[in-house]
């Protein structure tokens, strides 16, 4: 049985390769921080993400998270998550990656999102 924290990534990593916005904020608390820590960017609410998200979709023809491998703290309410990531760009070159995402949970939703990302930071 997928546990709810699990449930909660697959739905929004689905948001963002589908290009859901919606279903992406249904996932995240109204003040969510979102950080890319191996690449100094801190964004924070629903507004902030948004904007980051449209950037990511306008500059890519899609992109793809596959292999999920999680690691959870239940007490803690956190979430560790490797995966691989397909990006497509403009230009039809096929960028793959492997990036590590931390998430933490109130309420049933994402409070924070803590993003490592090999390579070019492809979300600003």
């Amino acid at each position: 049985m997928i546990s709810n924290m699990k449930k909660l990534v697959t739905e929004y990593f689905r948001g963002v390769d589908e290009e859901d916005i919606n279903q992406i904020l249904s996932t995240l608390q109204i003040d969510c921080v979102f950080s890319v820590e191996t690449h100094d960017v801190f964004l924070q609410g629903h507004k902030q993400i948004s904007e980051m998200f449209y950037r990511l979709w306008k500059n890519h023809k899609w992109v793809q998270h596959r292999q999920f491998y999680f690691v959870e703290d239940l007490p803690a309410l956190e979430i560790a998550v490797r995966f691989q990531v397909t990006n497509k760009l403009l230009n039809n070159k096929i960028v793959l990656k492997s990036n590590c995402n931390f998430f933490t949970v109130k309420k049933n939703k994402f409070s924070s999102i803590r993003v490592y990302m090999a390579g070019e930071n492809t979300l600003t």
